[in-house]
């Protein structure tokens, strides 16, 4: 499942990095956590106190006894930087390691332009002129990456055959680049920051324009053996129509957004997102007896309209779970474009944790800037 981070990471980095997902914590819960004996846990926290990294806050609530005095971060222990690469635009963010949103940047782009990796390095260069302490750069990608590492790209929407686009950002910036499939990016940040805090196996289904799918399987990202796990959209559910990988009834040709859009045409919107609801809510029944997740959220731009899925969603996704998963919750989530590129920093802010696999010497530079 890739890097994990406890008592074999640098104490300091493991410190940081858990109190950046966590959220403030005592120091006997962080020794608890991750392995390490209350000696080094007040060695090493007593530097990152004199160094402004870390800061005492509100003790935690006394149940007998001394109160214990919690730490967290003062938000200058690092940043990174995310981008969402569209057909037409890309997205960009600066987020500290606690998650928080610090600016936001939108931006014309032609994916299929000889140059468009060098306007994505502009739109990173200009996140990183206020001088930040940057960890490094994520990129999420509608499309297979090969690892994140490397960030090898196959993306038809983009239009790219191979795109070696972790090898050219890096080159142009100067820093560690980690690039992946844009709903693994998603799962990533809810892992960290999100509902998935609360679970070490979910699964996150972003719906719109195709249908996604990614996997966390006991705290950490499934990438499978290429990196194309996760290809949710591309399960058949029917005869047709054709999709856009060739084949006949994809789940992504008959839920997705240029089917529905031509199908409103002709038939009441209503009906329409029901019936896409009930197809929807079987499939990913179909996923939840496979893979036995605790939870299953929902995200993308189809759930603007949620309302109007809900009622086939509704009575078919239990209808077709099996006994041992009908209690297994599916939260709906708001949606706005910026959640892509948030997830897209999450790939570089889950790295010191384990969370995100195939990171290779990308995160080995991270965790480097980071201690």
């Amino acid at each position: 499942m890739g890097e994990r981070m406890g008592i074999s990471a640098p104490p300091r980095t493991a410190i940081l990095a858990t109190l950046g997902q966590a959220g403030p914590l005592s120091r006997t819960e962080l020794g608890r956590r991750l392995g390490l004996s209350p000696a080094t846990v007040t060695q090493v926290t007593r530097r990152l106190l004199a160094e402004g990294l870390v800061e005492e806050l509100d003790r935690a609530p006394s149940r007998g006894g001394r109160p214990a005095q919690l730490l967290g971060l003062t938000g200058a222990p690092g940043r990174a930087i995310g981008v969402k690469i569209a057909k037409d635009h890309a997205v960009g963010v600066e987020v500290r390691l606690d998650g928080v949103l610090l600016q936001k940047r939108e931006i014309p782009l032609d994916a299929a332009a000889p140059d468009c990796l060098d306007t994505v390095a502009a739109l990173v260069a200009a996140l990183a002129s206020r001088g930040s302490r940057l960890l490094g750069v994520g990129v999420c990608v509608p499309g297979v990456v090969d690892r994140p590492g490397s960030g090898v790209v196959d993306s038809p929407p983009l239009g790219w055959t191979s795109m070696p686009a972790g090898a050219r950002l890096r080159a142009a910036l100067d820093l560690p680049v980690l690039v992946d499939n844009d709903v693994n990016a998603l799962a990533v940040a809810e892992r960290l920051y999100g509902r998935g805090r609360g679970y070490r196996d979910f699964i996150t289904v972003a719906v719109g324009q195709g249908v996604g799918l990614a996997i966390v399987a006991d705290g950490g990202l499934v990438r499978g053996a290429t990196g194309g796990a996760g290809e949710f959209g591309h399960m058949p559910v029917a005869e047709g129509p054709r999709c856009g990988c060739g084949n006949l009834g994809c789940l992504e040709a008959v839920v997705g957004a240029a089917t529905l859009r031509a199908r409103t045409r002709q038939m009441e919107p209503a009906t329409v997102l029901a019936e896409a609801g009930a197809v929807l809510g079987r499939a990913i029944a179909g996923l939840v007896n496979i893979l036995d997740p605790a939870a299953v959220f929902v995200l993308g731009e189809a759930t603007r309209e949620w309302d109007r899925w809900r009622p086939g969603f509704d009575a078919s996704f239990p209808a077709h779970l099996t006994r041992p998963h009908r209690h297994v919750p599916v939260e709906v989530g708001p949606w706005d474009d910026s959640r892509w590129a948030h997830g897209a920093a999450g790939l570089v802010l889950g790295t010191p944790l384990g969370v995100v696999p195939g990171t290779g010497e990308q995160g080995d530079l991270i965790r480097a800037r980071l201690a």
